[in-house]
């Protein structure tokens, strides 16, 4: 029997190594991305791009509304996107943190799994390097983890659909290794909170930089188009 798992994909260097991870461990995939409110939606062309390369049976696009309560500089205007070129990136939580998105991706995410009888929620979250997120936490992850086992009618009757979160504990470096070696196009991703009005990354936000700071370290040249800004 086919396993089949659902795949959080951004579109970013994160969520399409693990859904290139979830494809080489066997399960049959089925993309899920969100079109909450965010101000760089060009992203959602590259999450297409990567399932479309990597394959999937399915790419769902579900549109939120996460802009219309605000509180982050990636759903509100009137927040900017920091862009430092300090040395150093921020340990605080940012102001990029959307709140309770990854609550609110994964919930969504457990519906579609209960309804295509999947095995598996497979979700980028990164706790090495990564901009403070408290939803990418290991222990988030076991607290929803408990919760969907109790939420759901597969839980309940012992059929769990497992959280897999297999970059937690890696590095951007490993990350980018581990990718590469399983074939993942890296040029067709996007990591940028604020890219140009032609696709291009700023070079300077937290992501960016986690990104170069990721490619520097892995000895590998970095496809992004950065822009001259």
């Amino acid at each position: 029997m086919t396993k089949k798992a659902v795949v959080l994909v951004s579109g970013g260097l994160d969520s399409a190594t693990t859904l290139a991870i979830a494809r080489e461990a066997g399960y049959e995939c089925y993309a899920m991305s969100f079109n909450y409110g965010q101000r760089h939606q060009i992203e959602l062309e590259s999450a297409k791009a990567v399932s479309d390369e990597i394959g999937v049976v399915e790419h769902k696009v579900v549109k939120l509304g996460l802009g219309d309560i605000g509180g982050s500089a990636l759903t509100d205007d009137n927040i900017d996107v920091p862009q430092d070129l300090a040395d150093d990136i921020s340990t605080e939580i940012p102001v990029t943190y959307v709140p309770a998105r990854n609550t609110v991706f994964l919930s969504l995410a457990l519906g579609w799994a209960e309804v295509l009888d999947a095995e598996a929620i497979f979700i980028g979250v990164n706790a090495v390097d990564y901009s403070g997120y408290p939803d990418c936490r290991p222990e988030y992850i076991e607290a929803f983890q408990v919760m969907a086992n109790l939420a759901t009618k597969k839980g309940v009757e012992g059929d769990l659909i497992k959280i897999e979160t297999p970059l937690i504990h890696m590095t951007k470096a490993e990350i980018i290794q581990q990718g590469t070696a399983l074939g993942v196009n890296y040029a067709k991703t996007l990591s940028c909170y604020a890219p140009d009005s032609e696709g291009k990354a700023c070079g300077l936000c937290d992501s960016c930089r986690l990104r170069q700071q990721g490619f520097e370290f892995a000895h590998l040249a970095d496809p992004t188009v950065y822009s001259t800004k």
